[in-house]
């Protein structure tokens, strides 16, 4: 079994690359650049109010989860904005790993919350479900585009 530390800056360029091949694949199959991937792991890891955890095996970083908490009237919630894993080692347990370490870390941290945007087809929307995660009722995702 591998090792979970907190992620560092030292590692973006790694996690830019898992991102991009991990998000290029199903379900999303989008196109990210790696170089486009690292900018967006950089502004995560910059936020003030980042948390995040990679997963290390046999001494190489191979999936990671990353977000950051903000306070409400009701209390501090997270969001999970990346939550990937080297395709090479997909289906190993290691996102389960880190999302199970990332509720456990939320909990003793006192947040009331956690909330994440994920596919609304394939194996996603289950893979949350059996972590305890729900649609929200009371809230939608709305976008423009300009």
């Amino acid at each position: 079994m591998g090792k979970i530390r907190p992620c560092t800056m030292e590692h973006a360029d790694r996690y830019g690359k898992i991102y991009a091949e991990a998000f290029s694949g199903e379900p999303w199959n989008d196109p990210w650049k790696t170089e486009d991937a690292v900018i967006h792991v950089k502004e995560i890891l910059e936020m003030k109010q980042s948390y995040g955890l990679e997963y290390v095996e046999d001494g190489v970083v191979v999936g990671f989860l990353l977000g950051s908490s903000m306070l409400f009237h009701y209390g501090r919630t997270f969001e999970i904005n990346d939550l990937a894993v080297d395709p090479a080692y997909q289906g190993k347990g290691i996102a389960k790993v880190l999302l199970e370490r990332c509720i456990e870390d939320m909990k003793a941290r006192g947040i009331v919350g956690i909330h994440l945007i994920t596919a609304n087809e394939g194996f996603l929307p289950e893979f949350y479900k059996r972590h305890g995660f729900g649609r929200e009722d009371e809230v939608i995702l709305m976008g423009l585009e300009i």
